[in-house]
């Protein structure tokens, strides 16, 4: 090819561009700005930077032919506008993958705009992240911390409906619709994989601090949630880090959990008189009854609470429950580290805490009950040879620019 024809191609590249963002510019940017397609050969995500709106640059690879890809470069992002959610996903995404390059903050927090005299300052939108019905493992969220919910509420469509399939998925709790996963959530036929995430200080009310799956019974596949970090999540009710609504399903794989605290105040939710969990309260991750879940090489320290679950022939291996004595919630009666009623499916875990097992379900001769001190470095890698291959490992996020496609 000559260096003419080289140069108009490279024009009309260029051309089509800036064509792509002034449709996006006049149709509305969150985040008070555009956000523009690749700009290197052979590089067909779109790229947005602090200022620009990662919503737009996800509403336009969902109108694209081809692989879907969204790069977020790093920055802190918040929203410009009271709202459901900081960033979306429901069908029209589906097959996405949104991609953090360096450190990328989302945040539901905005001083600038919030109420100052609300409870929920300086929260501005309900999740900061929401994953809706019809998504398939095929999407895919790596990278990104997720922080700053605080138990904002608002029912409004405006600037337009993040679930606009709800209607049609019967009569659901709107309560926890709206007000459950500050950090994430999940709702109806939703199955994405979401990778080396941390979800750190998010607050909700009444459940799940930092992710809410509310799988409606759907049961299809699971969400997948691997090699990332729950950390000081709150919660009023259940599930500090993750609440597992009835009819749910989720796979965890490789993740810390540590310092969250659920029960900080009354059950609002359950029937009159009959509080969820009223004499020792809930774990960092809550399974409610009908929901299935597998989780391995995870490490519980320092919780409120390890995990609480009442689902059947769930599965925990090769974890660490360690010393989830934390204080903050209002459950009169002792910590735990496991309460779980069906625990046939407990093996080569390894547990230390005050009450080990709380319906003594777990077998003894499968699992450690009164396990050495882990002696967590910094990172929580256990320094204590007997956890060998037991727990969560810390692993180094690539480029997005270069990271794996599934």
């Amino acid at each position: 090819m000559t260096a003419e024809p080289r140069r108009l191609i490279r024009r009309r590249t260029a051309l089509a561009h800036g064509a792509s963002c002034l449709g996006l510019w006049m149709a509305g940017c969150r985040d008070g700005g555009d956000t523009s397609p690749g700009g290197v050969d052979g590089d067909d995500a779109w790229h947005v930077h602090p200022g620009q709106s990662i919503q737009a640059a996800l509403d336009r690879a969902a109108a694209t032919d081809g692989r879907r890809r969204v790069v977020v470069h790093e920055g802190t992002y918040r929203p410009d506008r009271p709202g459901q959610a900081l960033v979306w996903l429901n069908r029209r995404h589906d097959g996405i993958t949104l991609a953090a390059e360096g450190t990328v903050v989302l945040t539901a927090a905005n001083s600038d705009i919030a109420d100052r005299d609300a409870e929920s300052y300086p929260a501005v939108v309900n999740h900061v992240v929401y994953f809706g019905d019809g998504i398939s493992a095929k999407t895919v969220f790596r990278g990104f911390s997720i922080t700053g919910a605080n138990r904002f509420d608002t029912r409004s469509d405006e600037p337009e409906p993040i679930e606009p399939d709800r209607p049609e998925l019967g009569k659901q709790n709107l309560l926890f619709f709206y007000c459950d996963g500050g950090g994430m959530k999940i709702f109806g036929r939703s199955y994405p994989r979401i990778e080396q995430v941390e979800v750190t200080g998010n607050v909700a009310s009444p459940c799940g601090g930092g992710v809410s799956i509310q799988h409606l019974g759907f049961q299809q596949d699971a969400v997948r949630i691997s090699d990332s970090i729950f950390r000081d999540n709150h919660c009023q009710v259940t599930g500090s880090a993750i609440d597992v609504l009835p009819g749910s399903r989720a796979e965890i794989t490789n993740c810390l959990f540590t310092g969250n605290v659920a029960n900080t105040g009354p059950d609002t939710v359950s029937p009159p008189g009959k509080p969820y969990n009223a004499r020792h309260g809930s774990g960092a991750l809550t399974v409610f009854p009908g929901s299935r879940v597998r989780a391995s090489g995870c490490t519980w320290t320092g919780n409120w609470n390890g995990v609480d679950d009442k689902g059947e022939g769930n599965h925990y291996t090769r974890s660490i429950f360690w010393q989830n004595i934390l204080a903050g919630g209002i459950s009169p009666e002792e910590r735990y580290e496991l309460d779980i009623v069906d625990g046939k499916n407990v093996s080569g875990c390894m547990f230390g805490g005050a009450t080990a097992d709380l319906r003594g379900t777990i077998d003894a001769g499968t699992n450690t009950l009164d396990a050495p001190d882990p002696d967590f470095d910094e990172r929580f890698l256990p320094r204590c040879p007997a956890y060998d291959g037991i727990g969560y490992r810390p692993v180094e996020k690539p480029p997005a620019s270069s990271s794996r496609e599934h």
